[in-house]
């Protein structure tokens, strides 16, 4: 998050750098500020968009008659796109808490502050940026997990177990990361502007990515990339292996 605004604050530096600046200026705890939304936000938003792309998927079968790379493109899009638009207030109170480091405010106050003086709707700002890059996190990451699990089964001697999740799923993540960490810093400007008249703010999310490439370069879209797959690239390999075991336990078919 901090990286993704730097370009708004001063020059590009690195993780390693950012990291004991933040730790130096404003502390250990700092690291963990809107932990509380944030686990919250991973609980729904996780529960829903991995429970949602099986029927997806199963109704793109029962209405066009294929289960190809498209259908499970559509079903993963559709399944982000939808647990998105329904946490994403939460998403906002995450952000707002990581970035506003000296509100005495827990979440419920940060919550109703933003509601009293930013209005209801504040808890869905840039909630259609969030729900592209959900939609295309989700069907990056299911898909390509999906299509690798098979065409691993089928060109190699992996059978369905612990080492086919694996390769697949860090495929998954790296794929993900490629795709979605220009989204991601567009959807995390968009989230931390006010509303406000004054020159300079984002009017949606193709402005907010036009002024970035114009201010900053093709490399402020990227901006926080190599951090976004430290966290995400384990998160997607660590999720689909506990997913595809739980599954297992369930009697459920695996993905």
């Amino acid at each position: 998050m901090q990286m993704q605004l730097v370009g708004n604050r001063g020059p590009l530096t690195g993780m390693g750098r950012l990291f004991v600046q933040l730790v130096k200026n404003e502390g250990p705890e700092s690291l963990y500020s809107g932990l509380t939304p944030s686990l919250m936000r991973s609980v729904l938003y996780g529960g829903l968009r991995l429970g949602l792309y099986e029927p997806s998927k199963y109704v793109c079968e029962l209405a066009f008659e294929s289960t190809n790379i498209l259908m499970k493109i559509a079903s993963g899009a559709f399944s982000g796109a939808v647990a998105t638009a329904l946490t994403n207030p939460v998403e906002v109170l995450k952000v707002r808490l990581q970035m506003n480091q000296n509100s005495s405010r827990g979440p419920i106050g940060e919550l109703q502050r933003i509601a009293s003086e930013e209005g209801m709707a504040a808890l869905w700002k840039g909630v259609g940026p969030a729900m592209v890059r959900a939609a295309a996190l989700t069907a990056s990451q299911l898909a390509t997990y999906d299509e690798s699990k098979r065409c691993l089964a089928r060109w190699t001697n992996l059978q369905e177990g612990f080492y086919l999740h694996l390769i697949s799923s860090t495929i998954a993540g790296a794929t993900s990361t490629l795709i979605t960490a220009p989204m991601d810093l567009i959807k995390t400007r968009l989230m931390l502007q006010r509303e406000s008249t004054s020159l300079g703010t984002y009017k949606n999310g193709f402005h907010c990515a036009f002024q970035v490439l114009f201010t900053e370069g093709p490399r402020g879209l990227y901006k926080g990339g190599f951090t976004i797959f430290a966290r995400l690239g384990p998160q997607t390999t660590i999720t689909f292996i506990l997913c595809e075991k739980l599954r297992e336990l369930a009697g459920l078919k695996a993905i």
